[in-house]
């Protein structure tokens, strides 16, 4: 299993396919595997080579619980290690949810290492969803979490909770992200499954500065977890404009 090493950190990664380089990256509580598992990397490897990779505090790589680990310019670096170990200069960098948060993460501290950029159920201009009383907070995700979607959470161990809770909580860090986007000098995708939050403000978002967009059916997970193979071939088509 490969693992690249970044800041002490080991962050494990699986390749499947050949081609152009796409680097996926996925949201809280989800894995490299889920990407396989919902049919977004079968949609893919037939013409490109795809890198999941699994999140610090995630899957097979290291799971810190110092905050300090998790801001954003750390974790994107993550990703270029990632690309670094796998030997290219630049690839197609896709984030869902978390993973978008780490993707403009990318653009906003590595952009020359961008070929093009992916972003889904992430919006980069408000961060995490607000309700009345404010943005939502680690306890009240991770316990709609538990109830909702259980399977997903059932690995998040008392002795891992920390690690987790700061990879939540580092995505309000949404300054500088919209410059980012707009200067990355790459082909941008935003996709939203239509029933997301995000989708509307990022729909719009695109139409505003010429930006591509992908829409699937579904909410926030269900997107991903219904429609991957659709997402898979939305990616690809993208991708293979340039």
């Amino acid at each position: 299993m490969p693992f690249a090493n970044h800041r002490g950190q080991r962050i494990h990664y699986t390749v499947e396919g050949s081609g152009p380089l796409i680097v996926l990256q996925h949201g809280l509580l989800l894995d490299a595997a889920s990407w396989k598992q919902y049919g977004v990397v079968d949609a893919l490897a037939d013409r490109f080579r795809v890198a999941c990779v699994d999140s610090l505090g995630h899957g097979l790589s290291d799971k810190p619980t110092d905050p300090a680990f998790y801001n954003q310019a750390q974790r994107a670096g993550d990703v270029v290690a990632v690309i670094d170990d796998l030997g290219d200069e630049r690839a197609h960098v896709v984030g869902h949810s978390m993973g978008g948060w780490v993707a403009v993460g990318v653009a906003r501290f590595f952009p020359t290492r961008l070929a093009s950029l992916s972003i889904g159920g992430w919006d980069f201009l408000t961060g995490l969803p607000r309700g009345n009383a404010g943005p939502l907070t680690y306890g009240a995700f991770i316990t709609f979490a538990r109830r909702t979607v259980p399977e997903l959470a059932e690995w998040v161990t008392p002795d891992l909770e920390d690690g987790v809770r700061a990879c939540f909580n580092a995505l309000g860090q949404v300054d500088g992200a919209k410059d980012a986007v707009l200067s990355s000098r790459v082909p941008v995708l935003l996709w939203n499954g239509q029933d997301d939050g995000p989708h509307a403000p990022m729909q719009r978002f695109a139409a505003d500065n010429g930006l591509y967009t992908m829409s699937v059916p579904g909410d926030h997970l269900g997107a991903l977890l219904q429609h991957g193979d659709a997402i898979g071939r939305g990616i690809g088509s993208f991708v293979g404009r340039g």
